[in-house]
């Protein structure tokens, strides 16, 4: 493993300080945020999805494509409802999730695009 380089003065750049200071994120917007790319940090959901990007899926759907159990399913989507990352349509006695919006399919490309990087 490489080692990471570190400054070994003890000058403190009060220029760069005070321009980076006023950009720092406040506390609750920083643990939100934070928040929000945890529910990113799961592989499952990850691929849960990947699914959901080519079309809405009801729970037995996306279970199949899966191979997973509705439970499992089904938790993984209470996850993207309190994140706010999926919206729910009800049809008669079926239910299906969707992206909430175009938001997370940008996010979850961009972060692929990433680590598709050379």
């Amino acid at each position: 493993m490489k080692e990471i380089e570190t400054c070994t003065c003890s000058i403190i750049h009060e220029d760069v300080v005070e321009k980076v200071r006023p950009a720092l994120l406040k506390d609750d917007a920083a643990s939100d945020l934070s928040s929000f790319f945890k529910v990113f940090s799961d592989p499952t959901r990850i691929k849960i999805l990947s699914a959901l990007f080519v079309c809405e899926m009801c729970v037995c759907d996306l279970a199949a494509s899966l191979n997973m159990t509705h439970s499992a399913i089904s938790h993984q989507l209470r996850t993207f409802k309190a994140a706010k990352l999926v919206k729910v349509r009800k049809e008669g006695k079926v239910v299906y999730y969707s992206l909430a919006d175009s938001h997370i399919q940008q996010i979850f490309h961009q972060g692929y695009e990433h680590i598709s990087e050379n």
